[in-house]
């Protein structure tokens, strides 16, 4: 058994395909096809099984899994520790970002990161090292247990509570705003609270992502119910929504100033602070690489060795 079998097996197994495995590696499909044939004939059992839609684990594929994963991460390991001696860092990092939050610096005094300018800085420094990036259906939650699985090295999530097997280093936070229509009855107001909205309509995010998660608990915590006929997976979706009249959603006020034909205003509920923060996995240490990219995000955040969760 060869590691660039288990690398392969381990891409199509994540991507779920061969052909969205074959290109995370940077290999032609017929070449992985062939290697995990191979893989299959050593082991005596298929690992996948293939269908029209795609490929799922076998029982033996589900077994060989986080062996397999562990492998490549000791194998990683080891090459990371010649680098540090040779010089220079090496190797590449696998990142879980969010697609709303933590990319608009220096406004209102909110401690948030620009993740493309910190990578590309980083970039600069040290060329050796590469990046893949990726967001997540599920959102933060989906994040989480990327981490846990090992699938991902660093992911920005919008939680401060860290399940077992995740380490969090909180940025900072940001506060929610209600969002209306300009000719909505509250479009005026100084501020509101969850009674004065809870018999709306909503839009929001879908249930796993940390703003969802947020919203529920406020509302939930303080025993009101509220009707979510509309999701959407991003803040332009969700805003385009309320500015035509099908509902009113919450959202943050930052990033989204000019946004025409919708009415920011400001929660009392002190709840509806959403967290930003890194995660990685606790129960083994990061790359030399990813530990050096955490550290400039931090020092980006204004925030060096912060923690949390």
């Amino acid at each position: 058994m060869e590691l660039r079998q288990l690398e392969y097996f381990v891409a199509v197994a994540e991507e779920g395909s061969f052909t969205r495995g074959a290109r995370r590696v940077r290999v032609a499909q017929s070449a992985v096809s062939a290697t995990i044939q191979k893989l299959e004939r050593e082991l005596g059992l298929p690992v996948f099984v293939r269908e029209a839609a795609g490929v799922t684990l076998t029982d033996a594929g589900s077994a060989l899994l986080p062996e397999a994963r562990s492998l490549l991460i000791a194998e990683r390991r080891a090459r990371d520790t010649v680098d540090q001696v040779r010089g220079g860092l090496r190797g590449t990092i696998r990142i879980g970002t969010l697609t709303s939050i933590g990319v608009r610096p220096k406004s209102r005094g909110l401690i948030v990161v620009d993740l493309p300018l910190v990578l590309g800085r980083f970039h600069v420094t040290h060329p050796l090292v590469e990046f893949t990036l990726r967001t997540s259906p599920r959102g933060t939650a989906g994040h989480l247990e990327a981490i846990i699985a090992g699938e991902l090295d660093l992911a920005m999530v919008g939680t401060r509570n860290a399940p077992d097997g995740v380490r969090l280093h909180v940025l900072g936070s940001i506060p929610w705003f209600f969002c209306c229509p300009l000719r909505h009855r509250l479009a005026d107001a100084t501020s509101v609270d969850l009674e004065d909205v809870a018999d709306e309509m909503f839009v929001d995010f879908p249930p796993g992502w940390g703003n969802r998660t947020m919203t529920d608990r406020a509302f939930a915590s303080a025993g009101l119910v509220r009707q979510v006929p509309f999701e959407a997976a991003d803040q332009e979706t969700a805003l385009g929504l309320v500015r035509n009249g099908l509902g009113v959603t919450l959202a943050p006020k930052v990033g989204n100033e000019h946004e025409e034909g919708v009415a920011f205003v400001a929660m009392d509920d002190e709840s509806l602070q959403l967290p930003v923060a890194m995660a990685l996995p606790s129960d083994r240490p990061p790359s030399a690489a990813t530990a050096a990219l955490l550290a400039n995000i931090l020092r980006a955040a204004g925030r060096p060795g912060a923690s949390g969760g």
